[in-house]
């Protein structure tokens, strides 16, 4: 029998919270406040998100036999059908969560939905692969800014969906490892990021010191690993390097949220911020699987 926490290993419960930020930084950076969308906003964001992890698991079963046979498909704690279901599900509910926070952000989040399939059945392991992955960001923080004054959340989808390029593009290393080429064009992109959240105010140059501020934290939070898989772009290194690069969402979305001005959304990504490192600190302990 399945169990719950199975299901939640399946979809890689934990990180699904690095998506709640999304659409809330979309919604700030057009409009300055999310108000009552926030709750649908982040239920679609984490929903859309699980759904990509059960269809990821459902893609990738024949090879994390090989790779990975600790995950639930290969272990045997959870069938193929039930990793497609539950994709379905999740997927439906995370769009109509969207809806409930509105007609424009309903119609991005069905894009976003169609983005995350075509991610997770055809493009994973083509060329295209981060990129498709990169859209899939980017519309997670369209959804929010999605509606009146949109066009102010294209610069916030822009640097999450490069971060995730970056990200998507040494997650590829981690099992047989990366290259010098890969892992320079990842901290080049990841420190190029960090530049734009600071200098990318209206005038362009006119840096805030909040925006400062977050750029480097976000800076400190991922170009370490980076420069290590510069230096040794072996399996392990090009491992930890996504790992921090996947951590390094809530820190940019936190960079984007003082930039934009919005204490309510920085205040809720700290909490994020906080709940995940707990939660890291107990899987390291083995309290937390």
């Amino acid at each position: 029998m399945t169990r719950v926490g199975d299901l939640l290993d399946l979809v890689r419960a934990p990180a699904a919270l690095t998506a709640l930020g999304d659409p809330l930084v979309g919604a700030v950076s057009a409009r300055g406040a999310v108000g009552g969308r926030a709750v649908p906003l982040a239920a679609a964001s984490a929903c859309l998100y699980a759904a990509g992890m059960a269809l990821n698991d459902y893609s990738d079963a024949d090879l994390d036999a090989v790779e990975r046979p600790e995950r639930p498909i290969p272990s045997g704690r959870v069938s193929r059908a039930t990793a497609l279901g539950l994709g379905a599900a999740l997927t439906a509910a995370g769009v109509g969560f969207a809806f409930l926070a509105g007609r424009a952000a309903g119609v991005t989040a069905l894009g976003l939905a169609a983005s995350v399939w075509t991610y997770d059945l055809a493009a994973k392991a083509s060329p295209a692969g981060p990129a498709v992955m990169a859209v899939c960001r980017g519309l997670n923080v369209v959804m929010g800014a999605a509606g009146p004054g949109w066009r102010g959340g294209l610069f916030p989808a822009g640097l999450m969906a490069a971060h995730t390029a970056a990200v998507t593009l040494m997650s590829r290393g981690e099992v047989n490892g990366t290259t010098v080429p890969v892992a320079a064009a990842t901290a080049t992109a990841m420190g190029a990021t960090a530049v734009a959240v600071s200098f990318g105010a209206v005038p362009f140059g006119a840096a805030t010191p909040a925006a400062l501020l977050g750029a480097a934290g976000y800076a400190a939070a991922v170009l370490p690993a980076q420069i290590d898989a510069v230096r040794s772009p072996d399996a392990a290194t090009a491992r930890t390097a996504t790992r921090a690069g996947i951590r390094g969402m809530v820190p940019l979305q936190l960079a984007l949220a003082a930039r934009a001005g919005s204490t309510a959304v920085t205040a809720a990504l700290l909490a994020i911020g906080g709940l995940l490192g707990i939660l890291g600190r107990a899987r390291t302990k083995g309290d937390v699987t």
